[in-house]
């Protein structure tokens, strides 16, 4: 999943990469709304942090280029104010979720966990394909009822496929969601995680389609 964190304190922001980073998320982080303004064109943005307050005006003026320039993106307003009208101001203003800082980070967890259920339409959270079974909510993989250990940029890669599975998935998608715009990504990469993948998972797991990219195969429509 592809994240724009649009927040000015550097050191929640820092603290916020280095929560999600770890777990597959891919994060761009801004602290103005000129800089998201620049920002929201430059990819298909999946969600969107945004905190209400920021030097150069209140997040909610970003909300309409949002809807124009990042119109499937999910975004959760970040903020210090709680009180009722302050929540269906922003509602009102396209906002899709809040969370009130200080915010425990397994309640932002769930959040995006049901965001990328909503993207992909999923009915459940729960994949199966074979053997293996991939539970999105919690972020785990068991074959045969056997945990199976995966890094976070196999899981990154895994959660885009199971989001949406049986269906192709663009090399170009897969590789959004593994790395940031400032990395350096050798051509052959996407194919060494698929490669990691089917080690771990098995061959007929992850299918490829020549020419379009690759799909995860499930029991499951």
């Amino acid at each position: 999943m592809r994240i724009l964190l649009v927040e000015d304190d550097a050191a929640f922001a820092k603290a916020m990469y280095s929560f999600l980073s770890p777990k597959g998320f891919v994060v761009e982080h801004v602290g103005t709304l000129e800089s998201a303004k620049r920002m929201l064109p430059m990819a298909g943005w999946d969600a969107i942090l945004l905190d209400w307050n920021l030097p150069d005006g209140q997040g909610l003026s970003l909300l309409p280029r949002v809807r124009k320039f990042a119109e499937k993106a999910s975004v959760i307003m970040l903020t210090a104010r709680d009180q009722i009208t302050d929540r269906i101001r922003g509602l009102d203003a396209g906002a899709d979720d809040f969370l009130v800082k200080p915010f425990d980070p397994d309640e932002l967890m769930a959040r995006l966990r049901a965001v990328e259920r909503r993207r992909s339409g999923a009915s459940s959270a729960v994949v199966t394909s074979g053997e293996v079974k991939i539970d999105l909510s919690s972020s785990t993989v068991h074959i045969n009822g056997f945990p199976v250990e995966l890094t976070a940029k196999e899981w990154a890669l895994l959660q885009v496929l199971a989001a949406r599975p049986n269906r192709v998935q663009s090399k170009e998608a897969l590789m959004h969601a593994l790395y940031s715009f400032n990395s350096h990504v050798d051509s052959n990469t996407l194919e060494v995680f698929i490669s990691h993948l089917r080690r771990k998972l098995g061959r007929d797991c992850i299918q490829t389609s020549r020419g379009l990219g690759y799909r995860l195969h499930a029991d499951t429509p």
